[in-house]
This record gives C-alpha cells, structure tokens and sequence, in this order.
C-alpha cells in the first residue's frame, strides 16, 4: 500500500467520527471516515468507502467530503 500522509483530521462534536484528508506519494489527493467507540480504547475503524477516489487537490478533496460524508460541515 502506497504511504499517505494525513493533512487535515476533523472530528465531529463528541470526537467519534472523523474525516481524514490525505496525500498519497504519488501526489494525488483523497479522505476517509472513521468512527471510533468512546468507551473503548480500542482506536479508530473505518467506516467510509471514500479511501480509493483520488483528487487533484486537498481542497478538492476535501469539497467532496463534505457532499459525501453527513456531518461533515463545510465550516471546520
């Protein structure tokens, strides 16, 4: 698996799900969503299917995120 570099991590308000917005080495760009169970110190699971989909930005990247993951709001 090609290394990604994590550029922006944004939770949501009680800090169980997240979106990461990354950097491939191949220079393209992409997110993913993650949930994780407060009560457990078990860490993070990905939940998404967004992984894969490459971007030519991290603004581009993260535009989608927003019209693809629920919660995410276009202010954080």
């Amino acid at each position: 698996m090609k290394k990604k570099v994590v550029l922006r991590s944004i939770n949501n308000n009680n800090e169980s799900l997240c979106v990461d917005i990354f950097k491939r080495e191949d220079n393209s760009f992409g997110f993913e969503e993650y949930r994780r169970d407060l009560e457990s110190n078990a860490g993070w699971y990905k939940i998404g299917i967004f992984g894969k989909k490459t971007f030519n930005s991290e603004d581009e990247a993260y535009k989608i995120a927003c019209k693809k993951v629920a919660w995410l709001d276009k202010d954080n």
